[in-house]
């Protein structure tokens, strides 16, 4: 089945149509910036234009930065403020012309990864972080998604994880790639500690530079890293998959 899936980040907006079952993009993806300020309904006419691009009408997955449920906006880590209580889907719906499944971004992600990348058939606990604005987490066991986790919040020496360590940081403050890895790499060591995971699969736009840092951190931690096979596409896919279901 092919269902349209919207990326919502903090620079921009892509979306493309989606086989669910293959996790392939039919079409290139489509990329507009996110609207400054982010207000509910412009970023709402941004994802019109992108199914739009495609002239696309049906249902939707759309993925949002913040804890989502049953479509509604529960934190503002991100974005704007004004988005806590928002009903996305409802609001998405009525821009798009059709039902549209809203998820937190790292959920959607992970997902797609587990379905069709680096997560594919991998049993006991996986651990999805994607590093770009700030640090999205999802959470899987034995293929299973435990949702709206907020693994870039987690406290290490008195500061948010995403503030010392998301990808906006390293370029922001010009970090080489050998001394952001030590920094992630304590961020990994912590939650390997917490979790035990079999795997931590690094996604977001950093995903595309893995062979700079990868080998930096597998030396850090006894968890197997690898980095997302889907790369920024990840999240486009993942919703259009959980809008399907």
């Amino acid at each position: 089945m092919d269902i349209l899936g919207i990326d919502i980040g903090g620079t921009g907006i892509k979306g493309a149509p989606v086989n669910t079952e293959t996790g392939e993009l039919l079409a290139e993806r489509f990329r507009i910036p996110t609207p400054q300020p982010a207000l509910p309904n412009a970023v709402a006419d941004v994802v019109q234009q992108v199914a739009a691009h495609f002239g696309y009408t049906g249902p939707a997955g759309v993925t949002f930065p913040a804890i989502v449920k049953k479509g509604i906006i529960h934190t503002a880590a991100n974005v704007d403020g004004s988005w806590i209580n928002v009903d996305a889907a409802a609001l998405f719906s009525a821009h798009l012309g059709g039902e549209t499944t809203v998820v937190n971004d790292a959920d959607a992600a992970g997902v797609a990864e587990m379905r069709f990348g680096s997560g594919k058939d991998r049993p006991g606990t996986v651990i999805m972080l994607t590093f770009g604005t700030g640090i999205g987490s999802a959470v899987f066991h034995d293929g299973e998604l435990l949702p709206n986790t907020e693994f870039g919040h987690l406290q290490i020496r008195g500061k948010d994880a995403e503030r010392r360590c998301s990808e906006r940081v390293r370029e922001e403050k010009n970090m080489s790639f050998k001394k952001w890895a030590k920094i992630v790499s304590e961020y990994l060591e912590t939650l390997e500690k917490l979790f035990s995971p079999e795997l931590f699969i690094i996604g977001g736009g950093v995903s595309k530079k893995a062979e700079k840092f990868l080998p930096l951190l597998t030396a850090k931690t006894h968890v197997l890293i690898q980095p997302a096979k889907m790369q920024n596409e990840a999240g486009i896919i993942g919703a259009a998959c959980l809008a399907r279901r």
